[in-house]
């Protein structure tokens, strides 16, 4: 296929703020608390402040919620740059809770459709930007689309459906250079957990201008392969945003892992590396979010991490996270314990 052309990179700060809280996620966030969410990002981030959303989040709950408390802010549009990863649209809600990702969702009025294809992008885009008003999207990506690929029946939808995620990245670069026509600064990337679908869209010649990658490059899962991955991506001058670095809170001591319910008769591995984790970070002094937060941001490549809480009080903490680096020492004895792969 075509090679689809780079932008020139854009300044990434050290902490994008993800909006799943807006969006109602594993609970009902009340209104008063999204917007002292909002206004603490404001209060305490150098602008522009950028923050991370998406139509799947809440169905829509989330961009029409910043949209709302961005403008009771009075926050100009030029102090904010937000990415809506497209890929999912609105549907009616015909069953008694969401049919995407159940359990995870509460509270919302309506359903969500996963619309990868050139026209899929394009309704989700201008949806995303109707929920919005008056702000707009600027950093432009496919959301999940390991997920749909996942979804097929058989090798030849499939492959049906890989075309289809192709086809998505050809609307959204026409998008881009439409923006960059009228003087905006686009950009083009992908939001993914499953890091190969990332590899084989930069393989096929996508110029992704940045990637996001979700559950993938963590603490507690970091594999060779993804590294050497993320090397080459850094050579190539592509930003790389980390998210889920704490797999669904569960790192720090939440009751989801990758937005499934676990517990310690389900999931008896899970719980004895945190266990073995904590106790090391414990002799180290230091809280396991922030050496979770600090290896997510290890990598040369990754210019910041993609954070969320619906505590408003802790906007403050979340930022401190991206301040500092892994002690040495921490790090030797997270390798002797066998809790982090060596080099």
């Amino acid at each position: 296929m075509d090679t689809f052309e780079k932008s020139p990179a854009l300044v990434w700060p050290r902490i994008v703020f993800g909006t799943t809280p807006l969006g109602n996620i594993y609970q009902v966030v009340e209104e008063s608390v999204k917007h002292d969410l909002v206004a603490n990002w404001f209060r305490h981030a150098k602008r522009p402040v950028f923050i991370d959303s998406a139509g799947k989040y809440g169905a829509g709950l989330a961009l029409e919620s910043l949209a709302k408390n961005l403008s009771a802010l009075g926050i100009a549009p030029s102090d904010v740059v937000i990415s809506n990863k497209l890929g999912w649209k609105r549907a009616p809600l015909l069953t008694p809770e969401p049919t995407f990702e159940p359990g995870a969702w509460f509270g919302l009025e309506h359903d969500a459709v996963q619309c990868i294809s050139y026209e899929g992008i394009l309704e989700c885009h201008a949806e995303g930007n109707a929920l919005l008003a008056p702000y707009e999207t600027q950093l432009l990506s496919v959301h999940d689309p390991d997920e749909y690929l996942a979804a097929a029946s058989s090798e030849a939808d499939r492959e049906k459906r890989y075309r289809d995620i192709l086809d998505a990245y050809r609307a959204l670069f026409e998008l881009k250079a439409a923006g960059q026509a009228e003087g905006k600064t686009n950009s083009v990337g992908v939001g993914a957990k499953n890091w190969t679908v990332i590899r084989r869209l930069w393989d096929d010649g996508v110029a992704l201008d940045w990637v996001m990658f979700a559950n993938s490059y963590t603490i507690m899962r970091h594999p060779v392969a993804l590294r050497s991955f993320m090397d080459e991506l850094h050579r190539a001058g592509v930003a790389i945003v980390n998210s889920a670095i704490f797999h669904g809170g569960f790192l720090t001591g939440g009751e989801f892992f990758d937005y499934r319910r676990v517990t310690r008769e389900s999931d008896p591995a899970l719980f004895d590396w945190r266990d073995r984790f904590y106790d090391v970070c414990a002799r180290h002094e230091i809280a396991p979010a922030t050496a979770a937060a600090q290896f997510g941001l290890s990598h040369p490549g990754v210019v910041g991490l993609a954070l969320s809480t619906s505590q408003p009080e802790r906007v403050r903490d979340l930022i401190d996270l991206t301040e500092g680096t892994l002690p040495a020492s921490l790090l030797e004895n997270l390798v002797q314990g066998g809790l982090v792969e060596g080099e």
